[in-house]
């Protein structure tokens, strides 16, 4: 049938892609279902390191990676799955209506940020509050922005926000922050940037646009910072949601347990990228295209028995 496949990417971010460029020089007829442009490394304004690239946009990055899957002719379908059932076939269902099937499938979703859930922070998403610092910073030309986290994703945030802002609050609720070294040396440098560790932003509060944050414990004899903005950058976890019904083996964090061939404990599904628990839980860009490299590899060995 046309809408058979022997395999099925879900998720179009690095894993995704690497996965259907690997399937499809195996010859395996396949389907990408994903957005590439709504992966999160398109939120990355600059990859450092990434073998062959001395510094790229994850924008940029992904768009030459989703022209060469397109190069070897392969689909990739922008709507969203809705449901994964399973028979004699994988049955994926779509947003659009739409219908698939596959012998095989490869999860490669990826991860959606972290939410505080503070009050007002839901209240003035898009109104001050943002997990994108890629996409905002430059709205905060000339103003002083709180950017909350201690990871590589935070301290790349406050760098990028501090070339418009004119203050940079970085925020932090342990004693030193954890992310790479080169990272924090470029914080250390950056006069625009007041590193405040161990606090918690407890509340956004403001009117038409964010005032004030406030903090559980005093910075320099008071609570609360005045701000135009803030940018959450705690993290991410790991998007399930669909395969919550086929019985996918999954660790204390939520993430899909792998066996060195990318394959889960359900026969037929593969799993690459921040989704799973492989590559020691090191989220990297360049982890991600090899869990995917090796799923398509994995999906090939099992479909040659089959």
């Amino acid at each position: 049938m046309e809408n058979t496949y022997d395999l099925i990417i879900v998720g179009a971010g690095p894993a995704g892609l690497t996965a259907s460029l690997y399937a499809a020089r195996y010859k395996i007829k396949h389907l990408v279902i994903g957005d590439p442009f709504a992966s999160m490394i398109c939120e990355s304004h600059l990859l450092e390191n990434f073998p062959g690239f001395e510094k790229i946009s994850g924008l940029e990055f992904i768009t030459k990676l989703s022209q060469q899957v397109k190069n070897y002719g392969i689909e990739i379908n922008s709507a969203k799955v809705v449901q994964l059932t399973k028979k004699d076939l994988f049955q994926v269902k779509l947003n659009t209506g739409q219908e698939f099937f596959a012998q095989s499938l490869i999860i490669a979703t990826g991860t959606e940020r972290k939410k505080l859930t503070i009050p007002g922070e839901k209240e003035f998403l898009g109104r001050g509050v943002s997990y994108c610092a890629t996409c905002d910073a430059p709205l905060f030309k000339g103003k002083t922005v709180a950017v909350i986290g201690g990871a590589n994703s935070a301290l790349m945030a406050a760098d990028l926000t501090s070339q418009y802002a004119q203050k940079v609050y970085l925020i932090y609720r342990g004693k030193e922050f954890r992310a790479e070294p080169i990272w924090q040396e470029r914080i250390k440098e950056n006069k625009k940037i007041v590193s405040i560790f161990e606090r918690n932003v407890i509340e956004i509060k403001g009117e038409e646009g964010i005032k004030e944050i406030i903090l559980d414990q005093e910075y320099e004899n008071k609570k609360s910072l005045k701000v135009d903005g803030v940018i959450i950058e705690i993290g991410a976890e790991p998007v399930l949601g669909i395969i919550k019904d086929l019985g996918v083996e999954v660790d204390e964090q939520g993430l899909i347990k792998i066996e060195k061939d990318g394959s889960t404990n359900i026969a037929g599904i593969f799993a690459a990228g921040d989704v799973t628990n492989g590559s020691n839980k090191f989220r990297q860009v360049i982890t991600a295209c090899a869990e995917g490299a090796i799923a398509a590899l994995g999906v090939y060995n099992y479909l040659k028995k089959k």
